[in-house]
């Protein structure tokens, strides 16, 4: 099968990186530019054959809508984004999926898929092109430790060392104690809380206090308030929470 040339369009570092180590992984794809910008992604558009491109839509200056509505001749294309509202947008201008951050390889898969049959469609063939089979990553990987890649970089980190994650947007930050291969370590990656919460991490030893925080059981010292002292952070615990950081953590009612 012919290479499939894609772009990356998105103004977030850690969502190219995230795709760019998607689409290695996938020897249909090759990659001919991640682009930070719509107005980078303009001028590849204009000098290269791009047959699929990977589309952020909230940007500064141009929005992935209105790239995709200013071209003329549009490649196939996948929406990634964290927001779900542009959904039916999406589906209007013809684009051929829709990723929602922080979205799993095998979605990646199903998505690259289906535009592998449409450009299979538009170069005259039969829309019938092999698709890639992935099996499904196992949600528990490790019952001492987690896989966390970032930065170009694959972390091992035991369950044990952390400490709490903070979740800002669709990514979080795994705020590390102190060891003997690091000092006060951060790892800030694209993940879910909610995933990390329901699928990964072992209950017995984190819980969720907020919306926007996990804690490690064994790293709370004292509750003060509607707050957490974790060694010289304090964490807010949000009130459908208090209930449960009660029970669990101190023990009460």
């Amino acid at each position: 099968m012919k290479k499939i040339r894609c772009i990356i369009v998105d103004d977030e570092k850690l969502a190219r990186t995230l795709l760019e180590n998607y689409i290695q992984k996938l020897p249909q794809l090759t990659l001919v530019q991640s682009c930070k910008s719509p107005l980078e992604a303009l001028e590849c558009l204009q000098s290269q054959q791009i047959d699929l491109m990977f589309l952020d839509i909230q940007m500064p200056d141009l929005t992935g809508i209105e790239l995709l509505q200013s071209l003329p001749n549009k490649p196939v294309v996948i929406f990634t984004t964290a927001y779900a509202e542009y959904a039916l947008e999406g589906y209007q201008l013809d684009v051929i999926d829709y990723l929602l951050k922080p979205f799993s390889f095998n979605r990646f898969v199903q998505g690259v898929n289906k535009a592998t049959q449409q450009i299979d469609l538009q170069k005259g063939g039969t829309g019938a092109a092999k698709p890639v089979i992935v099996q499904a990553a196992p949600t528990k990987e490790s019952k001492s430790h987690l896989i966390i890649k970032a930065e170009h970089k694959t972390f091992k980190v035991k369950f044990g060392d952390i400490v709490y994650i903070k979740s800002v947007g669709e990514y979080v930050t795994y705020y590390i104690q102190d060891t003997p291969q690091a000092k006060g370590q951060q790892i800030m990656t694209l993940q879910s809380l909610r995933k990390l919460e329901d699928e990964i991490l072992p209950p017995d030893q984190f819980i969720r206090i907020h919306r926007s925080y996990i804690v490690a059981i064994d790293q709370v010292q004292v509750l003060e308030g509607n707050e957490l002292v974790i060694g010289q952070e304090r964490l807010p615990i949000g009130k459908t929470y208090r209930e449960e950081v009660m029970k669990r953590v101190f023990g009460g009612k």
